[in-house]
């Protein structure tokens, strides 16, 4: 029991004991001597209760803190022990599910809406002691009800945010007015008046499958044991990062592809500023400061961007004359090299004479996220039985229903025709 407590009781019996001993008209002397020890007694204890509600107080708000994050944990931890292996062996041999795997499949499919074996998306990260081509990979931060994206996603690194959707089509409405405050003009004037608090609702809806094969031999299912779990996940999550990637910024929006930033910069209501000069940290430069004001950025280091390697290329070996410096060691200076993301995934070849290339900028403003992407439920893992069935081998489709949509226009800005070479 808190301190605060037993006080808080103890002064209550105090109370009882003096209204007793005050009803009496002709008390004794040890029924005033009795008065005066619980009167000193409760005056100090008023001290104590004091005392301890300020001791408990951080307790409360550590404890407070444990119960908030607690939840997200113990999932982050049941997520921890998925075996896409199960999964595998469930489809090919018809084996159960068992221990934390089931738990899970369980809990996704209470859900509905899947043929096959749920698998939640945490499930396709390279986890930790595993390692790829780049070395080992540094997740971004789950936050409540965000999942993360794959860990060396290019949009993820852009700063867009995967959001986990259960079903129907899903609406976020993001704060788009400037709401601006105004002096009286002289001593019985009026103040501004009421300026209109507007939102726009940024809308994604379940109209875009992504989908991918994966055949497994019966040599491999016989020999690779627990190491099929890491070939599996690192070889789904490969193909669809790459696939996430390419959507989100390129997506056509036809022919089942969701509207990419960059394709549909227009729909969305993206500055698109023609540069069409040399690349150089100069058109970057302004762009910038476009961003700061228009308050979407409070400094330099708060913008993000996208480039081509072609354009890193280029940009190292413009030296500024007569010096050893060139446009890159200029753009890195005010750019920090972990907020510019290199693809030739995201953006489109350079084309045109001279060769030309794009870059996307972004900032988080107020928290926001530039980019939203979408995924319902997880991925629908399904067997096909019949096309490798002469071999005994295993093929399985993965199904992932997808969306994305820009949260502020403001928060974005697409760079066109950074030339490469002189006209």
């Amino acid at each position: 029991m808190l301190d605060s407590v037993k006080i808080a009781r103890r002064q209550s019996e105090i109370r009882q004991q003096l209204a007793e001993l005050a009803g009496k008209e002709t008390p004794t002397e040890d029924e005033v001597r009795s008065m005066e020890t619980l009167d000193l007694e409760y005056r100090q204890n008023e001290t104590r209760y004091r005392a301890a509600l300020i001791a408990e107080d951080t307790e409360r708000r550590d404890a407070g803190t444990e119960l908030e994050t607690r939840s997200a944990q113990e999932w982050a931890e049941l997520m921890g022990g998925f075996e896409l292996r199960q999964v595998a062996l469930a489809l090919d041999e018809g084996r159960q599910l068992d221990g934390q795997t089931a738990e899970i499949v369980t809990e996704l499919r209470s859900a509905g809406g899947f043929r096959g074996i749920p698998v939640p998306w945490q499930a396709l990260e390279v986890r930790a002691g595993e390692t790829v081509a780049t070395g080992t990979p540094n997740p971004i931060q789950t936050r409540p009800i965000i999942d993360r994206l794959f860990p060396d996603s290019v949009a993820a690194r852009m700063g867009a945010q995967m959001i986990s959707i259960d079903a129907g089509a899903v609406e976020w409405p993001v704060t788009t007015s400037a709401v601006t405050a105004g002096w009286a003009d002289g001593e019985t004037a009026n103040v501004a008046g009421p300026t209109t608090y507007a939102t726009t609702d940024r809308a994604m809806s379940p109209d875009h499958n992504l989908g991918i094969q994966m055949r497994i031999t019966r040599k491999t299912l016989k020999q690779s044991g627990a190491a099929l779990e890491q070939a599996a996940r690192r070889d789904m999550s490969g193909a669809m990062g790459a696939a996430m990637d390419q959507a989100a910024f390129l997506g056509t929006g036809a022919n089942g592809q969701p509207l990419g930033v960059i394709t549909g910069a227009a729909t969305y209501g993206i500055t698109s500023t023609g540069v069409d000069a040399l690349a150089s940290w100069g058109a970057f430069r302004s762009a910038v400061t476009r961003f700061m004001t228009a308050n979407a950025a409070g400094s330099p280091d708060a913008v993000r961007a996208l480039i081509r390697p072609e354009l890193w290329d280029f940009l190292d070996g413009a030296l500024i004359d007569g010096t050893a410096v060139s446009e890159w060691d200029r753009l890195v200076k005010n750019l920090p090299s972990a907020n510019i993301a290199m693809t030739n995934n995201a953006l489109a070849a350079p084309s045109g004479s001279p060769a030309a290339t794009s870059s996307l900028l972004t900032t988080a403003a107020g928290g926001v996220a530039p980019i939203f992407i979408g995924a319902w439920g997880a991925v629908d893992m399904i067997r096909d039985p019949y096309s490798d069935a002469q071999s005994g081998g295993l093929r399985i489709t993965a199904l992932a229903t997808m969306d994305v949509t820009v949260a502020r226009p403001a928060q974005l800005e697409l760079l066109t025709g950074l030339q490469l070479a002189a006209a």
